[in-house]
């Protein structure tokens, strides 16, 4: 497919390793940025380059709409990619479910990168030539997520992202039930300006009135809630002001607390809201802890009349205090709940998935490359009990088969089952990363040699995939 922008037609030409970027031109001077060898022909000036960072950038200034740029309060969706080749799937599930969603193609998590050795350009600048690829002719953002220290946003910055999604997880704390004074003695209160006298006093006079009726904040509950979240709060704080001083261009600022063990309560919402606010902070979204079971590459876990509740309120909380659209976090494969998540909060949701996309890529191989599939499995099953440690998951190895008692004809059923689903979804690092005896990374490569051959049934996966993700929450658009 060919992107066009002006005089200029942009496409990938190739597959694979092989892959290069095409630049046709009237003139030789219109390729300014561009690195490549260019030759004459009856199109015009023909330049064809490696994918490296320089011509992404390069593709940014001809194509400005692939520059990222925060996306407000807009309806957005982000859609990991582990590999770096999903972008153009991806891309056709916005244009055929997802019309009126802003795509965030450039997501990926700080742990993410790490374990498979990417770099926040790698990262934006893959998502770049995927929507080349694509012909993607539309606005994105860029998101950098799960981001625990300042040092995690200046890579991140430095790559041009423009969505950070900043995550104090660690410094939630577990509280007693009554919520003892050391508790809240242990709070940072320079870093928090404030006291205990003065916070107690500010939600006794605290006036929210949510549809449905005024919230009434009791002592105890703000004290339970600043005892688990006020740490939080600071430390959210200094990454965000971190940001701020930092950014020589537009960012916005998420705000994502759902990988911790307890669910937010209403007040706890309320508190943080509230404080982060009076602190000078500004956010487009907010990622609470959801009630129920928000594992990864799985249905929601739980009842969903109780969910449809809770999401209820916190979308209601979202629009009194902001307004700030609410995130879904491990939003992916959560079917049975993406209907009442999109009435409760309505056009001012951001639906976040990641390796959804990578288990696409894994359903492909377990259908035209088995044994490859089956390697694959063998060493995401051997990885989990390490790589479990870092994600909201339950399944259990006693619950898969061994790799060797799998019939061939049976093998894609792993990436549908329940318990080796997840132990795919997880062991993803072992299996991308792993060395064989040169030294090579036998099983990437066999990857996506596989993906390769078979791209169109890989792209019609993920539009067919993710679509189903995409489209209750593009109807509110309509």
């Amino acid at each position: 497919m060919t992107l066009r922008s002006g005089e200029l037609e942009l496409s990938i030409e190739g597959s694979g390793s092989s892959r290069r970027l095409r630049v046709i031109s009237p003139l030789a001077t219109d390729q300014k940025g561009f690195e490549g060898t260019s030759s004459e022909s009856s199109l015009g000036v023909v330049l064809e380059g490696p994918l490296s960072a320089k011509n992404a950038r390069a593709v940014r200034l001809v194509a400005p709409w692939l520059t990222p740029r925060p996306l407000g309060l807009h309806t957005s969706a982000g859609v990991g990619d582990r590999l770096g080749l999903a972008t153009p799937g991806q891309a056709r599930a916005f244009k055929n479910f997802g019309q009126g969603i802003i795509p965030v193609f450039a997501q990926q998590s700080i742990r993410e990168m790490n374990r498979l050795n990417r770099e926040p350009q790698d990262v934006l600048d893959d998502a770049t030539f995927g929507c080349v690829q694509a012909g993607w002719d539309g606005a994105v953002g860029a998101d950098a997520d799960h981001l625990k220290t300042t040092q995690e946003i200046d890579r991140c910055l430095a790559a041009g992202f423009t969505s950070f999604t900043l995550d104090p997880g660690e410094y939630v704390r577990a509280v007693s039930k009554n919520v003892s004074d050391q508790e809240l003695l242990d709070l940072p209160w320079g870093d928090l300006e404030d006291d205990l006298a003065s916070m107690t006093k500010r939600y006794r006079e605290l006036d929210i009135d949510l549809e449905g009726g005024p919230i009434v904040i009791d002592d105890l509950e703000i004290r339970r809630a600043a005892a688990k979240y006020g740490t939080a709060v600071a430390y959210t704080v200094g990454m965000y002001r971190h940001l701020i001083n930092v950014a020589q261009y537009q960012v916005e600022v998420e705000i994502s607390v759902d990988e911790t063990d307890e669910l937010t309560t209403v007040v706890e919402h309320i508190y943080m809201a509230t404080e982060m606010r009076r602190l000078g902070m500004d956010w487009v979204s907010y990622a609470p802890r959801y009630v129920g079971g928000f594992e990864k590459g799985v249905d929601y876990i739980g009842d969903t009349d109780v969910f449809s509740e809770s999401i209820t309120r916190h979308a209601q909380i979202a629009r009194a205090l902001g307004p700030y659209k609410l995130s879904l976090h491990s939003g992916s494969d959560k079917f049975s709940i993406y209907d009442l998540a999109s009435s409760a909060i309505g056009p001012m949701v951001h639906l976040k998935t990641s390796g959804t996309s990578y288990l696409e890529a894994l359903g492909i191989a377990a259908k035209f490359a088995p044994e490859l599939f089956r390697e694959i499995y063998a060493v995401s099953r051997e990885a989990y009990r390490g790589a479990r440690a870092s994600y909201q998951v339950s399944a259990q190895i006693d619950n898969t088969p061994e790799p060797q008692g799998v019939p061939e004809q049976e093998l894609a059923s792993l990436v549908v089952n329940f318990d080796s689903r997840q132990i795919l979804h997880v062991g993803y690092g072992a299996v991308l990363t792993m060395l064989d005896g040169n030294g090579d990374k036998a099983l990437d490569q066999g990857l996506r040699s596989v993906l390769e051959a078979h791209e169109i049934d890989f792209e019609e996966a993920l539009e067919m995939h993710l679509g189903r993700h995409l489209k209750p929450f593009s109807k509110e658009l309509k």
